[in-house]
């Protein structure tokens, strides 16, 4: 199996895009994160379904988790609102990594040792050329790892 083979089609948004819209876009499709590209459409960074929540919950909850117990539901329901207004770009890090990228050719131990050396829940599947990046598609975990166990005779059929 090559990684152009096991790409599919995943969502993706841009620094640009709305936070709000991109949280949603996580929550109706259940991803575990979001592929974000930069203005030319090339992979940037990958945007965890862990990290939009951090963006929803204060800072003095992160820093004293204690205090989550004294935060009312009312106030709860107000996280979200946290996003209203910010972009993607300014919900990602600011020790962001590069996404993992793997090239069409790499075989599926390539993409499950890249996978698991940088910790993402997916990998990006892009051909590079003379005139820029091109993404081709998303390898995520949870699919390598149907691929792999299929191939070893270990997933039952549906």
């Amino acid at each position: 199996m090559r990684a152009r083979d096991l790409a599919v089609e995943y969502e993706t948004v841009s620094v640009d895009s709305d936070a709000m819209d991109a949280a949603r876009l996580m929550a109706e499709h259940k991803l575990p994160g979001l592929l974000v590209l930069d203005e030319r459409g090339e992979p940037k960074a990958i945007l965890p379904a862990s990290q939009m929540i951090k963006v929803l919950v204060p800072a003095y909850v992160i820093e004293d988790p204690t205090l989550a117990a004294v935060v009312d539901e009312k106030h709860a329901d107000r996280l979200c609102q946290a996003l209203a207004g910010r972009r993607v770009g300014e919900c990602l890090s600011s020790k962001v990594a590069p996404p993992p990228v793997a090239g069409p050719d790499d075989t599926a131990l390539e993409v499950a040792a890249l996978m698991a050396q940088v910790r993402s829940p997916l990998v990006a599947v892009a051909e590079k050329a003379k005139d820029g990046t091109h993404l081709l598609g998303v390898i995520t975990a949870s699919h390598l790892l149907h691929e792999l166990l299929g191939a070893a005779g270990a997933v039952r059929p549906r």
